[in-house]
C-alpha cells in the first residue's frame, strides 16, 4: 500500500471514559479515520505507524445529528470509527509516537 495514504487514514486517537476502558481490558484503541478507509487499510495504517501488531478491526459509522441553528435546519458531520484489536502483549504509547 502507499505510505503517504496509510499517513492520512488514521485522524486522531479517541479519549474518553469508554475508549479507556476498552484499552485497558479489552487491548483495543478507538481511533477516528477517514470516510473511506477500509479495514484492511486501518490495520494497514496501525501496523505502519505504531510498529505493533493488529489481531482485528471494527469499524462504526455514526451519522450527524440534525441540529437547529438559529431560524436554520443544519447537521453535524458524520464520524467513523475504528476500533482497533492489538495481539496479546502489544501496546500503543502515544507519548513515544510523536
Amino acid at each position: 500500500m502507499n505510505n503517504q495514504r496509510l499517513m492520512k487514514i488514521l485522524l486522531a486517537p479517541i479519549v474518553s471514559e469508554k475508549s479507556t476502558m476498552l484499552a485497558e481490558k479489552h487491548e483495543q484503541i478507538a481511533f477516528k479515520v477517514v470516510s473511506d478507509a477500509t479495514k484492511v487499510e486501518i490495520k494497514a495504517a496501525v501496523e505502519f505507524l505504531f510498529k505493533v501488531e493488529v489481531k482485528a478491526v471494527r469499524v462504526v459509522n455514526r451519522l450527524g445529528k440534525q441540529k437547529r441553528f438559529g431560524r436554520f435546519m443544519g447537521k453535524r458531520s458524520d464520524v467513523r470509527k475504528a476500533y482497533v484489536s492489538l495481539k496479546p502483549g502489544q501496546e500503543i504509547n502515544f507519548a513515544e509516537a510523536v
